[in-house]
């Protein structure tokens, strides 16, 4: 692989192979839409608000199906957003560069950055890490429901119906920074990162971004045609499994985030993605067979009522 590619950037190098590269997606977007007196408003905050933004509107309905007062919408909205956030920072900060927040711990909390000088300059957060996110949402979640006595598996289940189509649109404005770039390739619809540098390459973030938006299809789907048959975790299951299938295949595409992972076999994303799909598959069989087990159960309820007939013949 490592020979392919620095085959690869030998051949790029070439002034007819440069030609050649106008025939793949040259990216170079501007991360940042306008700057208003130093305010920076960038694709990517736009990309993740409006992922959260659409994933309420679209659990507001699935309150309505599930008849659960909207009131409560409010506050999963903000126990979620604060566990998402503050996980997916924490996890960034302790999985892939410890050494150094540890060393700057302002900088773990605060979106700034210690400049050469030894001053501090606002650059907002840099990195955010799903699996942390991931993490930070089902502890809200936990608290969630023990705060307004709601069932944790089944407030699971619901979240999880929408929680890819927000991933789908961070992998989208990782896509207008420009970053998590794949290996260089030389498919027809490799993307030239210009920002990086001259290479047609993977586009690994809209990769991810299409899985995602497909593996939430399939969880609308399911919630629509068979959401009786499909409780007690499944949703929750079937949602983070998948996630991490998907997760732990695209890493085989990218390029290493960090140093340390060069010398890995597996990187820390896909080694983080192992215990979530174990965990997800575990909530899938759960939530299935505990389903089957109640509907047996109605099912023999129903079958040892006295039917009406029965009931006067014997009076």
């Amino acid at each position: 692989m490592q020979v392919t590619f620095a085959c690869i950037k030998e051949c790029v190098n070439s002034p007819v192979q440069q030609q050649q590269t106008m025939n793949f997606i040259h990216w170079n977007p501007d991360p940042e839409l306008v700057n208003i007196l130093g305010f920076s408003l960038r694709y990517y905050g736009i990309l993740f608000a409006g992922g959260i933004f659409l994933s309420a509107f679209i659990l507001r309905w699935v309150f309505k199906k599930e008849n659960i007062h909207l009131d409560k919408l409010d506050t999963l909205t903000i126990y979620g957003l604060v566990g998402i956030f503050v996980g997916a920072r924490l996890g960034h900060c302790l999985f892939y560069d410890p050494d150094y927040y540890f060393s700057h711990p302002l900088e773990m909390l605060l979106p700034i950055q210690m400049a050469e000088d030894g001053s501090y300059q606002f650059t907002g957060y840099l990195g955010l890490a799903s699996h942390g996110g991931a993490v930070g949402l089902i502890l809200a979640l936990i608290l969630y429901g023990r705060s307004t006595k709601e069932s944790i598996l089944n407030t699971m289940d619901l979240i999880a119906i929408v929680a890819p189509l927000g991933g789908c649109f961070i992998r989208l404005g990782n896509l207008m920074n420009s970053e998590i770039i794949g290996f260089p390739t030389d498919v027809p619809w490799a993307f030239v990162f210009e920002r990086e540098d001259n290479l047609p390459r993977h586009p690994a973030q809209l990769y991810e971004a299409i899985c995602y938006l497909l593996i939430f299809l399939v969880l609308i789907y399911l919630f629509k045609t068979r959401r009786a048959d499909l409780r007690h975790g499944f949703f929750f299951g079937l949602c983070i499994s998948l996630t991490f299938i998907a997760r732990f295949f695209i890493e085989f595409l990218k390029e290493r985030q960090v140093s340390f992972e060069e010398q890995m076999v597996l990187d820390m994303g896909q080694i983080l993605s192992i215990p979530f799909i174990l965990t997800g598959i575990g909530f899938v069989i759960y939530g299935l067979r505990k389903t089957k087990r109640e509907n047996v159960l109605q099912m023999e309820s129903v079958m040892n009522e006295p039917s009406p007939l029965t009931s006067s013949a014997s009076e």
